[in-house]
């Protein structure tokens, strides 16, 4: 973004915000045209859609209209209407969300361009904390939740002092099915089958819901399954500081990925302001690779080696959550809520690496004209894949994984008395989290030591006669590597290699790469609201105590020695949130607040790795000094509301965020490590520290308009939009002006859609602009390319049981890159392909 852009985006955030105003679009999609006579229900600020497109996108307007704080809602049964087989992909239709894919399937969400880190998550109002590969970032994996397990999805731009303080920019709550919802017996499903275009690997989903209640209880059970089987065309380079390239690394990833969830519930509501229920669920990401790569060292002009490298990993992502709770309510105003939560999550990855060097490359040159795709030419002599060196090959076993087990209790009371409505509550939240960041230490030297226990590995013998299915040009042919007849080997003579004592598996994961934290979190809030005619006033107060009692071992090149810290901090969180209905069609909002953001688990770990022999010495590793992140925010906008159906709104909102976490190397400043007789308070430690300040600010456009106006036929097409301009930084000791990881400066999403006779359209187009992935490297660090992506969603309700649906995604076969510098110099691309899903959706 130019200097002229900033600045006008910088003006314009700050008049939206100066002028008042609020709300952002929550647009609920249904998913079935069939459910048509159910409509849409408001359920207190919240809004459960199992209408039409139309039927939801009124409900939603009118819960927007009685909102306390902004916020956007999806209904998860959004899955219908677009092809998302996750929480992350639906969200992502919201203003001002964009989403983070791994290898083309969305699994992180950034609200407002922020760093993922600074949304937090609940599941029915309890916090809950993302456990990664490495516990690097406490973000929420999405692509663990498939939408369908779930009534609704509510973004909190502003905050309450009931939710969580948890949140620089926005606080998510995930909300689960209730069977007091409907009265009877109902059933609802889907089935579909389709394939992915690049290779042509299968892609199937299925769900099935069943409800029962009726007057006093009520039951639900389900499950849903969703697999796909995908190729993944993989280029990555690295240069030298004058941008020539010193390595391309040709890849192509075989995957097959699933999700699995099952949920339960019974609820019992013996008279009206009084249940009780209990709720549980499990949820499930799979991911086998299989790797086949190449990388090729760059000598000026020439290729000088080669080494492949394989693979069949497993990644691994599952959450069991149960709760128990209880609302009561009185016809007087009193209502209050008890919710108690036990949720355990796991995160783990096994990526058994086997690589080789080429003993026989011949001569060698390379074309980079197009710097996305390097084209080798084979000189002389003749290129084989399988000249790897035997003797030479060698394994490196690495693992991870993290564990969290949370104890949440949850209480919420409420008086109404007049246009006063007081509140007040209480949360306590005990977590432990043992894991260790991914571990690449252990070398096992396969080649040989197979030879010298008479058992030889070749791994040349596991090459296919099948070649790659690839779109991208390479001027080479590669055959694809046998990767599960490698790996049932390799764990073959692993096990072998252990009983020589050629093979310690203790290894694989040093003492210094573990952490052990526990955290508890006791909180309270007071807060009141205050209604006088056309304007609403909600103040608050939230007090969190905040205790980590941290552990680890740091090695000195001797010891491993254990090392613990404890810290305790209390603060306060103020939020206020104003509504002003200027007119029928008019709704005002301005918001205030105070939240915070806690280092990751892996980023604060004690554990290091010590050198002593340098001046200054050195440490490597966590940092147990890490401080969170806090912010001030504001919060503005207007909503106008069109005749008919539809929506127009603009919003400006500005954070304030102090002690920004970034990678750098500092001076230890304290006698933490002194041990042994040591003094280590001037060696320089690399790792994640605090920053100086920042801010981040932007402007959200929504609109939302069902044509109406047009005659017959015609008056079923609608569109939504919504565009958010982002800018913002921040600055550390050494430099200033430093912008945020995951930042776009554009987020745009637009649908074209059309309802009516039975039959349900729709186009839809995401955007959004590159931005900073990591700091360093060429420039000013590796930035992501901006990149859109092309969706239609098709349904044909044959009867009111039935309707038949196809789902096409990528469409534009989206090339993801990466790059440092400028993209003359990309570090990354990927594609995936499009993918295309057939099925039927049914409902009694």
């Amino acid at each position: 973004m130019n200097m002229k852009s900033a600045a006008l985006l910088r003006s314009t955030a700050l008049a939206a915000i100066a002028a008042i105003s609020v709300s952002h679009a929550s647009i609920a999609f249904a998913a079935d045209a069939t459910d048509a006579a159910d409509d849409a229900a408001v359920d207190g600020d919240a809004i459960i859609v199992t209408g039409t497109i139309l039927a939801s996108q009124q409900a939603s307007v009118e819960a927007k209209r009685k909102a306390d704080n902004l916020t956007d809602i999806a209904a998860a049964d959004s899955v219908g209407r677009f092809p998302d087989q996750n929480a992350a992909a639906a969200l992502a239709r919201l203003p001002a969300v964009a989403v983070q894919r791994d290898q083309g399937q969305e699994r992180y969400i950034q609200v407002r361009g922020a760093p993922n880190r600074w949304t937090s998550v609940s599941i029915d109002g309890i916090p809950v904390v993302g456990v990664d590969e490495g516990g690097d970032t406490r973000a929420f994996r999405f692509d663990a939740i498939p939408a369908v397990l779930l009534s609704e999805m509510v973004i909190n731009k502003s905050l309450t002092s009931n939710l969580q303080a948890d949140a620089v920019v926005a606080t998510i709550d995930l909300k689960t099915y209730s069977p007091m919802q409907k009265r009877g017996l109902h059933v609802s499903g889907d089935l579909g089958y389709g394939k992915m275009d690049l290779g042509g690997g299968e892609q199937r989903q299925g769900s099935l819901r069943l409800s029962w209640s009726n007057d006093t209880v009520g039951f639900v059970l389900g499950g849903s399954h969703y697999r796909r089987k995908q190729l993944t065309d993989n280029r990555e380079a690295s240069y030298a500081e004058d941008g020539t390239p010193t390595n391309f690394s040709i890849r192509q990833y075989k995957l097959e990925r699933w999700n699995n969830g099952l949920f339960g519930g019974v609820e019992y509501e013996p008279e009206d302001g009084k249940r009780i229920y209990a709720k549980a669920i499990f949820s499930e990401f799979n991911d086998n690779e299989q790797r086949n790569q190449y990388d090729f060292t760059i000598d000026g002009e020439n290729v000088a080696g080669m080494r492949g490298s394989f693979n069949f990993g497993e990644y691994r992502n599952r959450n069991y959550i149960g709760t128990i709770g209880g609302d009561y309510a009185t016809d007087d105003g009193l209502t209050a809520s008890v919710k108690l939560n036990y949720t355990r999550t796991e995160n783990t990855s096994y990526l058994p690496l086997v690589m080789a060097a080429s003993t026989g490359l011949p001569d060698m040159s390379y074309d980079i004209s197009n710097p996305n795709f390097p084209i080798f030419t084979v000189n002389s002599g003749t290129f084989s894949q399988t000249s790897l060196s035997i003797p030479g090959t060698v394994l490196i076993p690495a693992k991870q994984k993290t564990v969290s087990d949370s104890y949440t209790a949850k209480i919420d009371v409420s008086k109404e008395m007049g246009d006063l409505t007081l509140s007040a509550g209480g949360l306590y939240a005990d977590r432990d989290i043992q894991g260790n960041n991914f571990s690449f230490s252990n070398v096992v030297y396969l080649g040989a030591y197979a030879a010298a226990i008479g058992q030889p590995f070749n791994v040349n013998s596991y090459i296919t006669g099948k070649s790659w299915d690839s779109d991208y040009p390479l001027g080479l042919t590669f055959n694809y590597a046998d990767n599960v007849a490698m790996r049932r080997d390799v764990d073959s003579l692993l096990a072998t290699l252990e009983s020589y004592g050629l093979y310690d598996p203790a290894k694989d994961v040093p003492a210094t790469d573990l952490y052990f934290q526990k955290e508890k979190t006791l909180a309270g809030y007071v807060m009141a609201k205050v209604e006088s005619g056309p304007l609403t006033a909600i103040g608050g107060l939230r007090v969190e105590n905040y205790v980590l009692d941290n552990a680890g071992s740091v090695y000195d090149g001797t010891t491993y020695v254990p090392l613990a810290l404890h810290s305790s901090r209390t603060d306060l969180f103020p939020s206020l949130n104003i509504r002003y209905e200027a007119t029928g069609n008019l709704v005002l909002r301005l918001a205030g607040q105070r939240g915070v953001s806690r280092p990751a688990f892996g980023a604060m770990r004690i554990g290091a790795s010590i050198n002593d022999t340098t001046n200054p010495g050195e440490i490597s590793g966590g940092n147990p000094f890490l401080k969170p992140e806090y912010t001030w925010g504001t919060d503005a906008s207007i909503e106008y509301y069109l005749p008919g159906n539809g929506l127009i709104s603009v919003a400006g909102f500005y954070r304030w965020v102090d002690n920004v976490l970034y990678q750098s190397q500092q001076t230890v400043g304290s006698d933490f490590y002194n041990f042994g007789g040591v003094d280590r308070s001037g060696y320089r430690l690399s790792g994640t520290f605090n920053g100086e300040s920042g801010k981040l600010y932007g402007v959200e456009f929504n609109v939302l308009k069902q044509f109406d106006f047009l005659p017959g036929a015609l008056s079923g097409f609608g569109f939504q939009g919504n565009l958010t301009l982002l800018d913002g930084s921040f600055d550390t000791p050494a430099e200033k002006n430093i912008a945020f990881q995951g930042m776009s400066n554009t987020i745009a999403n637009a649908s074209l859609f059309y309802e009516k006779y039975g039959a349900s359209a729709r186009v839809s187009y995401q955007w959004r602009s590159h931005w900073l992935d990591t700091l360093g490297g060429l420039g000013s660090g590796e930035y992501r390319k901006g990149y859109g992506n092309l969706d239609v969603s098709l349904r044909y309700a044959m009867n009111e049981n039935l309707t038949l649906f196809a789902d096409l995604a990528n469409l534009t076969n989206e090339t993801y890159i990466a790059y440092e510098g400028t993209t003359a110099t990309p570090t990354e691309v990927e594609r995936i392909g499009s993918r295309y899903l057939f099925g039927v959706r049914f409902s009694y």
